[in-house]
């Protein structure tokens, strides 16, 4: 790769050997809707994120040029794989099943999402086309490349309360219809029992575990914020296994009334894709992305997290507004595909907020 690379991962600067014209190869046949002669031409690989959009992963763009019986063809596209020099990533990342579950997620779980919506006429898209994966000889997931397509992440800025409103309502009709089919089926979702938090190798991480510590620091170093301290001195020995529960209680115990969906787990900005008007700006559509880490749980915990990682100071303020109207659309989605139960009170939601209420301070 050539020219500037400070704003990349050192791992995603040089493709992995294998990503070569075979590889292409197999995912243009898959692509194909019926025996072709495929002939590659050209392929340009390089970086398709920038530092701090993730982490769990690797991520390439290849712009393709190739011949199908002859005819001229391109496609933009975007593997997702596992790192594979040797490190700290590497070694954590190879202990979890992160990539067993996106591919289920792509193949499985969201395909029947979708199609639950567009046999009550909703089209809203939930996941972006995934043209090629395999967990073995490499673990590897290939994508249309949604930037193609008109998409962006949002940088330099933060998300306005149209944006917000449209992921939450993606969510919403998400979290309504795995909380139906976990109700129903949940046997559907076995293999998505174990939260982040469940994972060892991740859970002892200085980085899942010193935030408290480093947060009470700045409390004694700052003489206005020490009234605080005792507060959150009594609250550090058991936050970590609070946050833990709060994502194993669906496994551990689940409780009579509480809101069990299959959650995102890392609903935050870096993980939306937004497409808007050329001429007016205007918002047209949004994708999440990032299916790593999805795992049965209170639907509240996504919520939370999000406030924190999409959210900004101002539009925290109208987070009541916001889950008001998360809540509309969960229970319109409940209705339009047919659930006959009884469906969450938005006052229960908001005990929900509170009873998980250690996940905001995390």
């Amino acid at each position: 790769m050539t020219g500037n690379t400070d704003d990349f991962n050192a791992d995603e600067l040089q493709a992995p050997e294998w990503v070569n014209n075979d590889f292409f190869l197999k995912v243009l046949t898959n692509c194909e809707q019926k025996p072709s002669k495929i002939e590659i031409v050209n392929v340009n690989i390089s970086p398709a994120s920038v530092k701090g959009d993730h982490y769990a992963s690797i991520i390439f763009r290849a712009q393709l040029e190739y011949r199908v019986n002859g005819v001229h063809k391109t496609k933009s596209v975007v593997l997702k794989t596992m790192p594979e020099s040797d490190g700290h990533k590497k070694e954590m990342l190879g202990k979890t099943d992160i990539f067993e579950k996106e591919i289920s997620m792509y193949t499985k779980i969201l395909p029947r999402f979708e199609k639950i919506l567009r046999d009550v006429g909703d089209n809203t898209m939930l996941k972006v086309p995934c043209l090629y994966s395999a967990l073995t000889p490499k673990q590897v997931i290939v994508f249309e490349d949604l930037v193609a397509a008109g998409y962006e992440v949002v940088r330099d800025r933060t998300l306005t309360m149209n944006e917000v409103k449209a992921a939450y309502s993606t969510l919403a009709k998400w979290h309504a219809i795995s909380y139906k089919i976990n109700l129903e089926e949940p046997q559907f979702f076995d293999e998505f029992q174990q939260g982040l938090l469940s994972t060892s190798s991740i859970e002892e991480q200085p980085f899942m575990t010193t935030g408290i510590e480093n947060f009470i620091d700045l409390l004694r170093k700052t003489p206005s914020l020490q009234a605080y301290l005792p507060y959150f001195e009594k609250l550090k020995p058991k936050l970590l296994e609070s946050c833990r529960q709060s994502y194993a209680e669906y496994r551990e115990s689940p409780k009579e009334g509480a809101c069990y969906v299959l959650c995102h787990g890392d609903f935050h900005d870096k993980n939306l894709m937004f497409k808007h008007h050329k001429e007016s700006d205007d918002m047209v559509n949004v994708m999440l992305l990032d299916f790593q880490i999805c795992y049965v749980g209170p639907n509240v915990n996504d919520l939370i997290y999000s406030i924190y990682c999409m959210l900004d100071e101002k539009l925290r303020l109208d987070f009541p507004a916001l889950l008001y109207y998360y809540y509309t659309v969960f229970k319109d989605t409940l209705a339009n595909i047919g659930f006959k139960g009884t469906s969450p009170s938005l006052l229960q939601m908001r005990q929900e907020h509170m009873r998980h209420k250690d996940l905001g301070k995390y």
